[in-house]
């Protein structure tokens, strides 16, 4: 496994290993590195000759510094789980290289790109954007890997490859999950003991929800979900929508869509840390 700190020379490798027909795939990270990544890079391992994983933690996509600040990092260990699933090349750059001069793009592509995580963190998506982007005009992979905990992001990254004519094969892998559900993500290290035990509620409440939605609506499954998450001391819905899972738009009733998504942002515990999930209701 190779590190590259420039983009000139992760470039220039990869101009070669184009040169030999070699097929290339990119997992972008912000590093924080767990099973759920590791997922993804195997499987671009499997589809491809190379594989490229970024680790960078993108300043462009947070509107809020202290969540800058507070995002877990972790280098050297990044490095260990990559190289013990077979990536080949790890791409880390500095802030200064990523972005030599400011990035004044401004993507938007409502309305995927406008509700729930556009509404509540203005400017995310744009940084999102602008990030990978960055890493697909470097990379030039064939293909992409994104997990579906990040499941709007995922409709908005296509979004933008579509709008580009980028040419790059979105890969979506499923959610990891710890054995009590709670999704893996590199923010549940910024969990206490006590906040890592009451966490997995969130999906408890959201599979539970599956079975209520049978005999329910939707506006009565919406309220199930909020009302079981919130009494749980130490958790505090931002956000529960249940929407069209291409549109993203609200769903009234089951029958508006076949494809039926509920996407969730919890806060848990006193600083707070802010958890993401979801579940399909049809698909």
């Amino acid at each position: 496994m190779q590190v590259f700190n420039k983009i000139v020379e992760l470039q220039n490798k990869l101009f070669d290993d184009r040169k030999q027909g070699k097929s290339i795939g990119l997992v972008p990270t912000m590093g924080a590195l767990h099973d759920g990544h590791a997922s993804l890079v195997k499987k671009s391992v499997t589809d491809n000759d190379i594989t490229v994983v970024s680790v960078f933690v993108n300043p462009t996509q947070f509107n809020d510094p202290k969540d800058l600040n507070s995002y877990p990092r972790d280098t050297e260990a990044d490095c260990k789980l990559l190289e013990s699933v077979g990536a080949d090349y790890v791409f880390i750059p500095s802030v200064e290289e990523m972005y030599p001069t400011p990035d004044t793009r401004h993507f938007e592509f409502p309305p995927v790109s406008t509700v729930m995580e556009g509404a509540h963190r203005p400017g995310h998506f744009n940084g999102v954007c602008q990030v990978v982007s960055r890493l697909f005009y470097i990379v030039r992979p064939g293909k992409a890997y994104f997990g579906e905990k990040d499941w709007q992001q995922i409709a908005v990254v296509k979004a933008m490859v579509k709008s580009l004519g980028l040419g790059v094969e979105i890969v979506e892998c499923p959610i990891v999950r710890d054995i009590d559900g709670l999704a893996r993500s590199s923010r549940n290290a910024l969990l206490s003991d006590d906040e890592r035990k009451i966490a997995p509620n969130i999906f408890k409440a959201l599979k539970e929800s599956i079975e209520y939605a049978k005999k329910h609506g939707v506006k009565e499954t919406h309220d199930y979900v909020v009302e079981k998450i919130n009494s749980t001391p130490g958790l505090d819905v931002e956000y529960f929508e249940i929407v069209d899972g291409n549109t993203l738009q609200q769903v009234n009733n089951w029958g508006d869509s076949d494809y039926v998504v509920g996407c969730i942002t919890v806060y848990c515990g006193k600083r707070p840390v802010r958890l993401i999930d979801h579940i399909k209701y049809k698909e």
